[in-house]
Parts: structure tokens; sequence; C-alpha cells
């Protein structure tokens, strides 16, 4: 094709692309409150473990548990008095305040009345929405790309794609299940031991929530970097064998870049990393040679 047909061919995938990731938007809107429940589990769940301490010191069970014999025995009296009544009325609101103080105290926060639809609802919308359209984004440009492509060259990336997509989500799942309690957990361990109550901003946590899992994303795509640098003959696997400690250097310092100030996350993503340094190694060992490379120029 010419350098117009081309241009023409980009268009149109590109507005494809676009209409795809617009009706995924709008799809998402309709659930946005369902992904926000989702994505504010972690931070709902450690700061209720947080707060547990807050808690009257009798055993809340055993508090409900009484109350509930008190109202029992109240309603069974037959001419109940007007200071019945009121007693059963304190008594009702007391136990629907102790029902509700354990939720109510594990709650983030927002400072502004408009920050849950427009900094909150929109956002992680609009977030779900890209990651719902992400197949036919991709395979949109795949189309543009593979005209320009030898059968061989495309056959390599229908191989390497998949294995692109399975580690980024690997490292998005890890992080979101597994990394986060953790994490979260070691940082509010910090406000008790210094005494501070934390006032979480939810519109704060769900960027934070958004950002470290692709972090973890970007950074499980390791292996697949060292084959790139194998194929194109700028590592061997001699050399990542005999270079293992620098790597570990390399590994340390990029896990604490990527992650926030606290030694957890950095280890939680550096540990994983050196597993998938060996599995780097592994792939260069045993995945096609040079001469059938998938980077190798036609």
């Amino acid at each position: 094709m010419s350098f117009g047909d081309h241009l023409e061919a980009l268009r149109i995938h590109l507005w494809k692309a676009l209409i795809g990731l617009a009706i995924c938007v709008v799809l998402a809107l309709f659930i946005g409150h369902k992904i926000v429940a989702i994505v504010r589990a972690p931070i709902d769940s450690a700061l209720k473990e947080y707060n547990l301490d807050k808690l009257p010191e009798e055993n809340p069970e055993e508090q409900q548990k009484s109350i509930e014999e008190l109202i029992a025995s109240l309603n069974a009296q037959q001419n109940p008095t007007v200071e019945t009544k009121a007693l059963q009325k304190i008594l009702k609101d007391y136990q629907y305040r102790l029902n509700s103080l354990e939720d109510t105290m594990a709650e983030p926060v927002t400072l502004a009345v408009q920050e849950a639809f427009t900094t909150i609802y929109l956002k992680v919308s609009f977030v779900a929405g890209l990651v719902m359209a992400s197949p036919w984004v991709i395979y949109q440009i795949w189309l543009f790309v593979a005209a320009g492509l030898y059968p061989h060259e495309r056959k390599y990336v229908y191989i390497y794609l998949p294995i692109s997509i399975f580690l980024f989500l690997g490292g998005a799942l890890f992080c979101f299940y597994a990394v986060f309690p953790f994490v979260l957990n070691f940082l509010l361990g910090f406000n008790k031991l210094l005494g501070v109550n934390p006032q979480i901003r939810l519109s704060e946590w769900i960027s934070f929530a958004i950002t470290l899992p692709l972090m973890f994303g970007l950074s499980f795509q390791l292996p697949l970097v060292m084959l790139f640098l194998e194929r194109i003959s700028v590592f061997t696997v001699n050399d990542y064998k005999e270079k293992t400690r620098m790597a570990i250097l390399i590994i340390s310092i990029i896990s604490m870049l990527m992650t926030p100030a606290d030694p957890m996350s950095m280890l939680l993503m550096m540990l994983p990393l050196l597993f998938l340094y060996g599995l780097g190694i592994a792939m260069c060992k045993y995945f096609p040679s040079a001469n059938a490379s998938p980077f190798e120029a036609a």
C-alpha cells in the first residue's frame, strides 16, 4: 500500500478502537458502584481490622445478646409503662448503633461533595472501560501492524503476546490479592504505633489501587525483556547467570522505585522478580534459538 493508504487504514482502525472503548466506558458507568466496591475492598478490610481495638472492651456479640434478651423481656410485659417503652426505644437505638459501629469505623472518607462522582466514580468507570476494551483495542492495533509483518513474524507474536498478557495479569492480581493486605497492615501499624487516627481519602486510595497493580504488571514482563535482549545479542544466557548478583541489585532498585516508600511492598515485588529472573534464563535457554527468533529482523 501507498503511504496514503496506510494512513487511511490507521484512521479506520483507530476509529474502531475508540468506538469500542466508548461502548465499554458507557457499560462500566452502569456498574461503576460495583467496581468501586471491589477496588475499595482491601482498604475496608484493613481499616476494619485496624479499628477492632477501638470497639467496647466487652465482646460486642455478648453485648448484642444481652440487649436482645432485655428487649424480649420488656416486650413480654403485658402492660408496658411509658418508661418501659422509652427504655425499649433507647435499647433498640443502642443495638442499631452497636451493629453499625464496626462498619462505620472502617469507611474511607471524601473531602468534597462532588468528589465521589467526579474523582472516584468517573475515574474508576473509565479505567474499567479501558480494561474491558483493551482486547478490542489491541486487536485493532494488531490488524494495522500485522499488515507489515512477514508470516513467521506473525507466528511468534501469536506465541509471545499471550505470555505477555498472562504475566501482566498475574502481576496485577498478585498485587491486589497478596501485596495489598501486607502493605496496608504494615502502614496502618505505624499509625497505631504513633497513636494517630488515619482518615483514608477514598480518591487517593483509588489512585494508589490503580497505579500499584500497573507497576507490578509491567515489572512481571521481566522474562520477555530478558528474552528480547538475548535474542538481539545484547546478553547471553551465561551473562545472565554470571551477573546474578548485579541483577539482584538492579531488581532491588527497580522494586524500590516502582513501589511506595515502605519495605514490605518492595520485598513483595522483589521476591517474585527474582523468581521471574530465573524463569527468564530458562526461556532464553529452552525457547527457539536466535536463528528462529521472533525478535530477529527479517
